[in-house]
């Protein structure tokens, strides 16, 4: 499969590319950005080419994947999908419901496969745990914290515009409901929101199985204090998430497999896979229900 990447900024150049690249059964064809010379820069070490026209590059590969910002990625994807490519998306998907639904409906209309990078979920030992612990059911109450430091210390990615503007509601929150939803099933209502420090939110979620859980986000938190849990109580006692086991370029690869097997098992449509557009529409729905909350607290 032939598959191109959108995008040259630090996310695409430590993950997306590199993965592209040792992937077996895929063609890392091509690079386009919105500065031609950054992908340039990016294709060369990986032998692709780099494209200054984006329709260009589409006419050229079978799939695209996204390492832009959101907002830019909703446009792009229903353009890449409308022209028949499988999306390789990242998280979040969109961050308003109308452009997530738009990209969805995209898909749905050209038949198309897609997938939407959520690095935790992508981890083995973290799929694995979801697995395990959906299969076990029973669970009561959970507690999340993604605790990030990215304006606190040394992140390439403090200059994000889009990561300043939306905070960690929308960079670590997809991160949290990929892990919570497929074990405690989909979010009913959101019960409470509010914030915190810096950037931080708090809210407690209703799931459909009668579990709720309290999630804690923070792009802003000291570097000392960083770090992800997850925690279920249950029938089965306390379980913990298990700590990365692969860095985020194995996670990537993991996620290309997804998109080659949806591709060659025909699940196209984005009705049928437990990672693909229809979640990342769901999740974009949940954090939109927060922030309305949020809004609604001044």
């Amino acid at each position: 499969m032939r598959i191109g990447l959108l995008g040259t900024g630090p996310w695409a150049r430590a993950a997306h590319a590199p993965a592209l690249a040792a992937h077996p059964e895929v063609e890392f064809t091509g690079v386009w950005g919105r500065r031609p010379e950054a992908a340039a820069e990016l294709a060369a070490p990986h032998g692709a080419r780099a494209y200054d026209d984006v329709d260009a590059l589409l006419a050229d590969v079978d799939a695209v994947a996204v390492a832009l910002p959101p907002s830019v990625q909703a446009e792009l994807a229903v353009r890449a999908a409308r022209a028949g490519r499988h999306l390789l998306l990242d998280k979040p998907v969109a961050t308003t419901v109308a452009e997530a639904r738009a990209v969805a409906e995209a898909v749905r209309a050209a038949g198309v496969a897609s997938v939407v990078f959520f690095t935790t979920r992508f981890q083995s030992a973290t799929e694995a745990w979801i697995a395990e612990q959906a299969a076990r059911g029973g669970w009561f109450t959970a507690r999340a914290e993604w605790l990030g430091a990215v304006f606190t210390g040394d992140s390439p990615y403090a200059a994000s515009p889009w990561r300043r503007e939306k905070g960690a509601l929308w960079d670590v929150g997809p991160h949290a409901l990929s892990v919570l939803m497929p074990v405690l099933g989909d979010v009913e209502r959101v019960e409470a929101a509010g914030r915190g420090a810096g950037d931080t939110v708090h809210a407690v979620l209703r799931h459909v199985g009668g579990a709720s859980s309290a999630v804690t986000l923070s792009l802003t938190a000291p570097v000392a204090a960083a770090g992800v849990s997850v925690e279920l109580r249950g029938e089965a006692g306390v379980v913990g998430l298990p700590a990365a086991s692969e860095g985020a370029v194995g996670a990537f690869g993991r996620a290309v497999d997804a998109l080659v097997g949806a591709v060659g098992s025909g699940v196209v449509g984005g009705g049928a896979g437990a990672c693909d557009v229809g979640f990342g529409v769901r999740v974009t729905e949940v954090l939109a229900e927060v922030e309305g909350v949020l809004g609604a607290r001044g």
